[in-house]
């Protein structure tokens, strides 16, 4: 599959500089960045749902708020402990 990008004489020249300084052709450096950036958003959107999946709370937030909260409490008493 083949095709044209536009480009000014400055953005031509960057992108020759660039496929030159990396050794390879101006199609592969189009193909190979073109790929990388796909690879980006895919790894970044995943990353995101990972993060999305440990910020929601499995157990209701609200059972949580009163979990305990019925409970009593005895500590262990060290000297006179006659209350």
């Amino acid at each position: 599959m083949a095709f044209s990008i536009r480009m000014n004489e400055e953005e031509k020249a960057l992108a020759e500089s660039y496929a030159k300084l990396h050794a390879m052709s101006l199609g592969e450096a189009f193909k190979r960045a073109l790929f990388e950036r796909i690879e980006e958003e895919y790894d970044i959107n995943l990353a995101n749902e990972a993060y999305q999946e440990y910020r929601i709370p499995a157990v209701n937030p609200d059972r949580l708020r009163n979990y305990g909260r019925n409970w009593i409490y005895e500590l262990p008493c060290r000297n006179n402990c006659s209350v």
